[in-house]
């Protein structure tokens, strides 16, 4: 297959990649990644670090060996400075007062491109009568569905769909409801014989509950104590297994002992916090890129460096996010590329002694170089340093494999929004599949991916264990896993799937699932590798049928379906 070549961007190794850049990244006075890079870093660094320093990160982000966060990469040059990518809220009391409050909050921070995570615990059940009124309380889940409904108005900086969190404990009397609250397809759109799910395959921007929110079950120290007292995981853990396995969530968020406190999560679940009105503040090390581990050790220096100079530069929505940042300056420096690196050293999909090693460094460094940049800066030091995010878009930017995930396919079609209006899509070879293909002569469907993984959950549980041990925060990862319904995933399954993760539960703090086509505008399907070489860097419009917003009630309202 050709090797993609780009004039204006020579690392890039795909024109997708190049795509993604300059339909996200790209504008007036960064109209190259190169240029972008070197914006970035004086944006960010100014004279917080020397001109070394500041010319060796310029060429790590250049490389593609080092990158910021999306929202670094996206107000680089700009006016403003909103750099960081995600920000976490906690309804702290069940008042009318907390309620305003929270809406207040999640409007002002998607404003400025930034996704945020709530956990909404706090507020009492649905039906609990008000003593003050002598009403009834609506319980989380609408508070849930107004905060998606502000994401839907609000275009994150203009720029992007928003992206949302919501948790609830899993002791919380509204449970049952929270579980099945994103169950489209028992969900009938109005007197039409059709379901939302349905609906969605066809014309995903089509409203549906909670379909701007990512949501997960909070599980604590008493749930953890009672699995290992009994040796069941209860009847919440199972049900909240049985519908992610058939629908993709709830997702599972693991915050016992020390960490129990810590519900709060972005987007994203990667970063962690006990403090309503955190950041996170991302950037990823490509260890695809990287040959060495004493160049891997400088990147991890140097990108620590950078990550606390985006402490004090970012611009932030209100006062609150300034003074929890000045408290807590929450590093989320991550990794991407992990299994490009393992297929370059002929290794499998697991944590080897060598990768032991890097993760150590990785660890190692970045709490030793966190603390002395710090104090050096008289500032106070970061609570925690290390998130590893999914990476999608950097991800696939810098060509290599995204966050923990193994490679998902040899090669797939890739989907997404351009211009926040129309999906497009692109055929993608993997470039870590397609180097084993040309330099070692390897036979495309003997390469090892997450569909291939999707039969052996376990070794992606405990790949992700085994790396969360050098994370003091969390790893966003999500295991591909068949259609539910087939031989490896249906309700005989549930049981076993359920007691394998729950005894992995005390290694983890976040774990979720995506049972292939279990709804509609899938970001990535598999292809055929020829087909996808034939098509490929060609870009296509994809024809969708769109419809009215259907009255769910079915009194009144159109519906095109």
């Amino acid at each position: 297959m050709p090797t993609f070549r780009s004039n204006e961007n020579p690392m890039f190794r795909s024109k997708f990649s190049e795509d993604i850049f300059k339909h996200k990244y790209a504008h007036q006075g960064c109209e190259t990644w190169a240029s972008l890079a070197s914006t970035l870093v004086e944006d960010v660094c100014g004279v917080q670090l020397t001109n070394d320093e500041q010319d060796q990160l310029k060429e790590y982000i250049t490389d593609l060996k080092f990158i910021p966060g999306g929202r670094y990469l996206y107000y680089a040059g700009r006016p403003n400075k909103f750099f960081n990518n995600c920000y976490l809220l906690k309804a702290e009391e069940d008042t009318r007062e907390d309620w305003a409050n929270l809406s207040w909050k999640a409007e002002s921070c998607l404003m400025t491109g930034g996704g945020i995570g709530a956990d909404y615990s706090v507020y009492r059940e649905e039906g609990r009568v008000l003593s003050g009124t002598g009403g009834l309380a609506s319980g989380p889940i609408p508070k849930m569905q107004m905060i998606n409904e502000i994401g839907r108005r609000v275009m994150q900086g203009g720029s992007r769909r928003s992206a949302i969190y919501a948790s609830l404990n899993w002791k919380h009397s509204d449970i049952p409801k929270f579980l099945i609250s994103k169950n489209w397809y028992d969900m009938k759109v109005g007197n039409t014989e059709y379901s939302l799910g349905q609906i969605k395959e066809q014309d995903f921007n089509f409203v549906a509950p909670l379909d701007m929110t990512n949501i997960s079950v909070n599980y604590d120290t008493e749930w953890l104590l009672n699995y290992w007292d009994t040796g069941d995981v209860g009847d919440v853990f199972r049900d909240n297994v049985r519908q992610a396995l058939s629908t993709a969530e709830p997702g599972f968020s693991f915050n016992f002992f020390d960490k129990e406190s810590e519900t709060l999560r972005n987007a994203c679940t990667e970063v962690c916090s006990d403090t309503d009105s955190d950041v996170c503040n991302l950037g990823s090390i490509n260890l695809g890129r990287i040959d060495t581990l004493s160049e891997f050790r400088d990147i991890v220096r140097l990108a620590t460096k950078f990550l606390i100079c985006g402490t004090l530069k970012a611009k932030l929505p209100y006062n609150k996010v300034y003074s929890v940042r000045e408290k807590n300056r929450r590093l989320g420096l991550g990794l991407m590329g992990m299994h490009e690196w393992l297929i370059k050293k002929g290794s499998k999909y697991e944590v080897t002694e060598e990768l032991h090693r890097w993760l150590g460094v990785y660890k190692g460094e970045s709490d030793k170089v966190s603390r002395e940049t710090a104090d050096k800066m008289s500032i106070s030091r970061p609570v925690a340093n290390r998130a590893i995010a999914p990476t999608g878009s950097i991800g696939i930017l810098a060509g290599t494999s995204t966050g923990v995930e193994p490679i998902f396919a040899v090669a797939y079609k890739r989907r997404y929004l351009k211009g926040g209006t129309r999906w497009h899509y692109q055929y993608v070879v993997d470039s870590a599949a397609q180097e084993l293909i040309d330099l070692y002569g390897a036979a495309p469907d003997k390469i090892e991916s997450a569909l291939d993984l999707a039969e052996d959950y376990e070794r992606r549980m405990k790949f992700q264990a085994d790396v969360q041990d050098y994370v003091d925060m969390s790893i966003s990862s999500t295991i591909n896993l068949p259609s539910w319904g087939s031989k490896l995933n249906n309700p005989d399954t549930v049981d076993d799937f359920a007691n394998t993760l729950a005894s992995y539960a005390h290694r983890l703090r976040g774990f979720t699932v995506y049972p292939d086509s279990c709804r509609g505008g899938q970001p990535l399907t598999s292809v055929p590798y020829e087909e996808a070489v034939t098509k490929l860097g060609e870009e296509f419009e994809e024809s969708l049928e769109t419809h009215d917003i259907c009255d769910i009630t079915g009194h009144g309202g159109s519906c095109g379906v």
